[in-house]
């Protein structure tokens, strides 16, 4: 698509569907993420400007951060309990010169989720590493083992299973999912016709379901972007999400810029949102814009989604877009005009661009 369509496209955009966004023109280095997790944005910057760290040091230690503190519950260890009660966390690293990724699904008892990511993508020439055996390769690589659940995680579970285990994400079994607990066999052939999905009724947002979503660009315009998350409460025990998967969660390219995405994975992760970002980028669509239309592509298929998109590009102009997220969605961007050398002159409200409404509509 040319680049007057697009514009024109926008513009229909804008009159018909008002769409909750906004963007800003930045310098190198930057730090962007998903979520106003400010210790992980300063520790992020720290690294890169100055302690002299590489992007992927900066990456991975603002990330950890997040790891740490359990932000939001959804990242790191703690959080998000499956069916079984159990956490698990996925991340991913990747390289925008190279585009070597670094990833991992479905990991189980490692508390380290980006650093495995990168051990993944600096140590091996696979890319995306899962379950028991992505834990063996981090024992081998030196990570150490440990339960990954929590008084918290535990509550959540066992208050899931009373509640019938409400919310859940199985279709087409017997008996009813919606109402009752499993073991669970397969419908029908004809039981199943009979059921339509209704992906609304799940709540996703920032207390059940969420990432912490990172890109880093350097002053030279090196990027990297990436991600880590213990995925969604009440999980299928195995379930991946679109976190690890390069192109859906996160992706980078050197040249061009880099984005990253949260919200509902499982649906998010069918339309590769972080991918169409750079790509179409790299065609001269503004980060503002190409948000916008990414987002929406997914919401003509998916009306009732919840989710956001951030984009920057090499030259450290950024934008962002939410959808139906129910809540104030807030950014963290971080630059050399908002914080010069010193993380720790920025102020909350100067490195928090915020976006303070949420939609809910359908697009027909």
């Amino acid at each position: 698509m040319s680049a007057p369509s697009f514009s024109l496209l926008i513009f229909a955009i804008s009159v018909f569907y008002p769409l909750s966004c906004s963007s800003q023109t930045g310098l190198l280095p930057v730090v962007i993420n998903t979520w106003p997790f400010t210790n992980a944005t300063a520790a992020a910057w720290n690294t890169l400007v100055n302690k002299k760290g590489s992007i992927y040091d900066a990456l991975v230690d603002g990330c950890s951060v997040c790891e740490i503190e359990r932000c939001d519950g959804s990242v790191g260890p703690g959080g998000s309990p499956d069916e079984n009660g159990e956490t698990t966390l996925d991340a991913m690293v990747m390289n925008g010169q190279t585009f070597d990724v670094g990833a991992v699904g479905c990991l189980r008892r490692i508390p380290k989720a980006i650093a495995v990511a990168r051990a993944v993508m600096d140590y091996t020439e696979q890319t995306l590493l899962v379950g028991e055996l992505a834990t063996q390769f981090a024992v081998e690589m030196g990570f150490k083992e440990m339960n990954l659940s929590s008084d918290s995680s535990i509550t959540m579970w066992k208050d899931w299973k009373t509640r019938n285990c409400q919310p859940n994400y199985r279709t087409n079994v017997t008996p009813d999912p919606t109402k009752n607990c499993g073991p669970y066999k397969p419908k029908s052939v004809l039981e199943s016709l009979q059921q339509t999905e209704n992906r609304g009724n799940k709540n996703i947002g920032p207390r059940n379901h969420d990432t912490i979503g990172m890109v880093v660009i350097d002053e030279h315009g090196n990027i990297t972007a990436g991600t880590t998350t213990n995925g969604l409460n009440h999980k299928i025990p195995g379930r991946v999400g679109d976190s690890p998967i390069m192109g859906a969660g996160a992706y980078a390219m050197n040249g061009v810029g880099g984005a990253v995405a949260t919200g509902d994975g499982d649906v998010m992760m069918r339309f590769l949102p972080s991918f169409l970002a750079v790509s179409q980028m790299a065609a001269g669509v503004p980060p503002g814009i190409i948000t916008k239309l990414t987002i929406q592509n997914i919401a003509k298929y998916y009306p009732k989604f919840s989710g956001a998109l951030i984009a920057v590009d090499n030259k450290g102009t950024y934008g962002e877009l939410m959808y139906c997220i129910m809540s104030i969605y807030r950014y963290m961007a971080v630059n050399s005009m908002l914080m010069g050398n010193d993380p720790t002159t920025a102020t909350l409200s100067a490195m928090t661009r915020i976006t303070d409404y949420y939609l809910n509509f359908h697009l027909g």
